[in-house]
């Protein structure tokens, strides 16, 4: 079925409070998607940001983001006073986040949060906390990290390093308060998440989530399970990820997280990963998988190396690593990022699996992109993009990419000026064979590179853009209404899906 949705991450949501969070203003964005005939909300991931603020370089991979918890909510149940908000700093920027404000004045904030929470524990905490089996390593993992001003795991004294029982017992009884509060905040981050996707899924929007393939270094996955990881005896990583030297990179892209073990994974039927996935599918509604073609097979580089260039391609897992799970699971509704360079055999896996895999507009027009990505030569079986966090606005791209890229998407697309090249573009988009038509908030606001979330392998400038309050209006979500309707893309009204029904009984019946 024809559909469509908005990517916007929660924290470009407007708040007094330097990010957005999972409150009203949350809610009043699903309303916008209803208003605007969505059927998607796409975010990216929601676990906590580490290194660089980049949602894929995490703590943890099954954590919530204690930034987006929404202080209005604590407020009103008694866990925070307005007034206690409100004398923080937050950043003198509104359009952007300003991290290292935010870090010192939200976990400063949560701990008052924290006393009265543990004087008044409400009576499904303790259920909560036996129901995560990752909880105690990861609170644990945090405690740890603060007692040793933020270092790394790696760096820690050897019998914590190496998680030694005794070492382990004496820090989990020295740290018991701060251990708490860090399982409060997941608490706290999950009973929000939870109440935020039944106001979407009540209103008819599904959230796609996103999955980063791997997981940082300085993280509790590799920390509490470092035998599922390619790690040497002092667990330094012995290869890290990346991808070669292209047309965009002549150092190729210099990631640096752990590779995993997965010799050790198959061993034990992917426990690892089938844990992942059947959070994230709880959590979500569509599960994107990022850099899907590294199932197949991944690029390993020396750990140690200062660029891409010296890495190889190793097998990976492949389908069996699919199957396995969907035989614990069931049918994962999933997203396949494909983009990149493919091989016949990562073609053959995003076939065996039966999961769509992602197309971009603004790749078709680049002449250093090899893929097919003209929209005329899409499939159903997709999702279309104009471009995702990793890309530049249209309008920013269409400010910087080269003269003949920009005439031959003009003459493609049709595009004019006096409508707006954003909305020409996604035109493109929505117009499409592909069933599913993903297009960013930013993009829809028609923002230059300014409102750009991420240049990959770039720190310091990335994650920052925030929408302005008062940006979604009646006129915009009627813009995009129209569209979605003209291309076939708006929900089925209820006697509507009743007759598709009776149509696909008839068909059956026939066969």
């Amino acid at each position: 079925m024809r559909s469509s949705g908005i990517l916007m991450h929660i924290s470009s949501l407007p708040s007094p409070y330097g990010i957005g969070t999972m409150g009203k203003e949350a809610r009043k964005f699903v309303d916008f998607l209803v208003e605007s005939a969505q059927t998607y909300w796409q975010v990216l991931p929601i676990c906590p940001t580490s290194y660089g603020d980049s949602p894929y370089q995490s703590f943890s991979s099954f954590a919530g983001n204690p930034y987006f918890i929404d202080l209005d909510t604590l407020c009103e149940e008694g866990l925070l006073e307005k007034k206690e908000c409100e004398s923080y700093a937050w950043g003198d920027n509104v359009e952007e986040v300003d991290y290292g404000t935010l870090y010192e004045s939200r976990y400063s904030l949560l701990h008052k949060a924290y006393g009265r929470f543990k004087k008044d524990v409400p009576a499904d905490y303790d259920k909560f906390c036996k129901e995560q089996d990752w909880l105690e390593d990861y609170a644990l993992f945090m405690a740890l990290k603060d007692a040793h001003d933020g270092v790394a795991w790696s760096e820690w004294e050897e019998e914590l390093k190496l998680r030694k029982p005794e070492a382990m017992k004496k820090a989990t009884s020295e740290l018991a308060e701060e251990i708490e509060f860090w399982k409060m905040l997941q608490y706290l981050f999950y009973k929000q998440w939870n109440e935020l996707k039944a106001y979407a899924n009540e209103n008819g929007i599904q959230i796609i989530g996103d999955v980063p393939i791997y997981v940082a270094m300085d993280s509790a996955d590799v920390w509490a399970n470092p035998t599922q990881f390619y790690l040497d005896k002092n667990l330094d990583p012995i290869d890290v990820a990346g991808c070669p030297p292209d047309a965009f990179s002549e150092d190729g892209q210099l990631w640096g997280n752990p590779l995993f073990r997965w010799d050790v994974m198959k061993k034990d039927n992917f426990t690892w990963w089938t844990k992942r996935m059947e959070k994230m599918t709880k959590l979500f509604d569509v599960v994107r998988i990022d850099h899907f073609r590294g199932f197949d097979s991944y690029y390993a580089i020396p750990f140690g190396d200062k660029t891409a260039r010296n890495g190889e391609w190793r097998e990976g897992p492949g389908i069996e690593l699919f199957r396995t799970m969907e035989k614990k699971l069931g049918k994962m509704n999933v997203i396949a990022e494909d983009l990149g360079f493919l091989t016949d055999s990562v073609r053959q896996m995003l076939k065996d699996s039966g999961y769509p895999g992602m197309k971009l507009v603004q790749f078709a027009f680049d002449t250093r992109e090899d893929g097919d990505y003209l929209p005329h030569n899409y499939t159903q079986n997709s999702v279309v993009y104009a471009g995702t966090h990793d890309n530049d606005t249209i309008i920013g791209w269409l400010d910087t990419a080269s003269k003949e890229c920009v005439e031959y998407a003009t003459e493609y697309l049709k595009l004019d000026k006096k409508e707006g090249y954003n909305w020409g573009i996604m035109r493109g988009v929505w117009s499409s064979v592909s069933d599913m038509a993903i297009v960013t908030m930013q993009d829809v606001l028609g923002i230059g590179s300014e409102g750009r979330m991420n240049i990959p392998s770039t720190l310091g400038c990335n994650w920052k853009w925030r929408m302005k309050d008062g940006a979604l209006d009646k006129k915009l979500s009627k813009k995009v209404r129209n569209y979605t309707e003209v291309y076939g893309r708006a929900p089925k009204k209820p006697e509507e899906e009743k007759e598709e029904v009776k149509e696909e009984v008839k068909k059956a019946k026939k066969k």
